[in-house]
């Protein structure tokens, strides 16, 4: 699947878009597909934190552990998880920009295993649909909160 890049432009400050993006209590309210998050860590912010997200994909529940590996606070955070034969490396940053924010998600997918290897190309369209999702419901909570 190799690399998936969405940006969207948010009437709302920086500060406020990286908050939703960098803390999963905020950014499981703004994305609804988030149904559960569940700590693993005792810190529930910054690097080291460690989560298990559940997501309704499609009526089917879907978990999945990720860990805070990077954060710069009001410039970027990565959050990295290992699923099915496939390291997902996501960074989020923010921009400040005269009408707003500028976030952007660069999503990289680096595969192991066979399967991965030839499921995940034919996934990119259907992930990058669902990565965009996920950004407009970031710039629609932050903007309804600015």
């Amino acid at each position: 699947m190799s690399t998936i890049t969405v940006t969207k432009r948010i009437h709302a400050p920086k500060e406020l878009v990286f908050k939703t993006v960098s803390d999963i209590k905020n950014f499981s309210k703004a994305v609804p597909d988030i149904i559960n998050v569940e700590f693993l860590t005792d810190q529930e912010y910054g690097v080291g934190t460690k989560f298990r997200e559940t997501r309704d994909m499609n009526g089917r529940k879907a978990s999945t552990e990720l860990e805070v590996t990077e954060l710069v606070e009001n410039a970027h955070i990565r959050i990295v998880s290992d699923t099915m034969g496939t390291v997902w490396d996501s960074l989020f940053t923010v921009e400040k920009k005269e009408d707003g924010t500028e976030l952007t998600l660069i999503m990289d997918a680096k595969s192991y295993k066979i399967m991965s290897k030839i499921i995940n190309p034919l996934m990119k369209g259907i992930m990058k649909k669902a990565l965009e999702k996920d950004m407009e419901a970031v710039k629609n909570y932050c903007e309804s909160n600015n």
